[in-house]
């Protein structure tokens, strides 16, 4: 039986998740279909251009994401403190941008006087859009209802597109965060399947990796449609402390995710060493380590991903009687 949702987001242990949708019945997200020759790759841009403009809507931030032949990943950040400061206003407009909402949303959008009974209803309902704009329930559904219409039109068929649900990993902390991001920005590298040219992360199409280096290379700026990667700075202004952001340095991120693209790519997995990469010593990872959770992510691990103490936490707030992972956690993340 699947695991209800309440029981894997958990917002007091972390707002950062690994999500991951696959399709059905042979369906083909992108890539080539050998068995009927059909081309399906315009459908990445489908999703890319989806996923980043969700991410302009929501309260929920990308950090990761790559788009496979017949799945895609995405590593997302729940921006919670961002969607309970917005005025009834920005909630409506954001949620306008992607459903009609009501007649009386739209009303008092459209600056319209409405009598006392319909103003609480529209109140009402910015709340209720308020908490859909931070769920990341919500956030996939939005994500894959129209790629699946789209899809089934495009295919003269009727049916599911994408399995019943999409699977979720809650990334208890910095090391599980930036592994997860790397297996993800690595996939297309390990699969050897999208792009056979892409010899290097950079190279791989439709992926975090390749956006945040062109968007380097282009403007020397981060894309405002990502999660920017903001250092490891304890001491910060108030300023500072008010925007979200990953807690690594972007040259950092770069330099390991490319390091570990070549070990992977050139299979010398037992001859590298990842310590020229000082991200690895400062979240605690041995090169062994973190080269097994880069190549095997999805097979360690499953629900939660995070110290035995984090694992503890993380189910008594999700009232489990168990906690997930824990062996393989305490060997991989320590």
């Amino acid at each position: 039986m699947p695991t209800p949702r309440r029981q894997q987001i958990s917002l007091a242990d972390t707002p950062y998740y690994h999500c991951v949708s696959r399709c059905v019945r042979r369906a083909f997200l992108c890539g080539e279909d050998d068995l009927t020759g059909k081309n399906f790759e315009h459908r990445r841009g489908w999703i890319e251009d989806r996923l980043l403009f969700l991410a302009s809507v929501f309260s929920i931030d990308v950090c990761a994401y790559a788009i496979m032949s017949n799945h895609l990943h995405v590593v997302l950040h729940i921006n919670q403190s961002q969607a309970l400061n917005w005025s009834m206003e920005e909630v409506l407009e954001r949620w306008h941008r992607i459903h009609q909402g009501t007649v009386f949303t739209q009303q008092f959008i459209n600056g319209e006087t409405l009598p006392k009974h319909a103003m609480a209803f529209v109140k009402a309902s910015a709340e209720t859009y308020r908490q859909r704009l931070m769920d990341i329930s919500w956030f996939m559904r939005e994500l894959n209802e129209p790629i699946a219409r789209m899809a089934n039109q495009e295919d003269e068929c009727t049916g599911r597109f994408w399995e019943g649900r999409f699977k979720s990993q809650a990334l208890l902390n910095e090391s599980a965060l930036i592994a997860c991001m790397a297996y993800v920005d690595l996939n297309p590298l390990r699969a050897c399947l999208i792009n056979k040219e892409a010899t290097t992360p950079e190279n791989s199409d439709y992926t975090s990796i390749k956006k945040r280096v062109i968007h380097a290379k282009k403007y020397q700026t981060q894309p405002a449609n990502l999660l920017p990667f903001l250092g490891y700075e304890k001491e910060e202004t108030k300023e500072q402390q008010s925007i979200s952001g990953l807690p690594f340095r972007l040259t950092d991120y770069l330099e390991l995710v490319d390091v570990t693209g070549r070990v992977i790519q050139e299979e010398k997995r037992g001859s590298i060493d990842l310590t020229l990469t000082p991200i690895l010593q400062r979240i605690g990872l041995t090169s062994s380590q973190w080269l097994m959770i880069t190549t095997q992510f999805e097979e360690q691990f499953h629900t939660a991903i995070g110290s035995e103490e984090d694992l503890t936490k993380f189910s008594a707030n999700t009232k489990r009687q168990r906690r997930p992972n824990l062996s393989n956690c305490k060997h991989l993340l320590g």
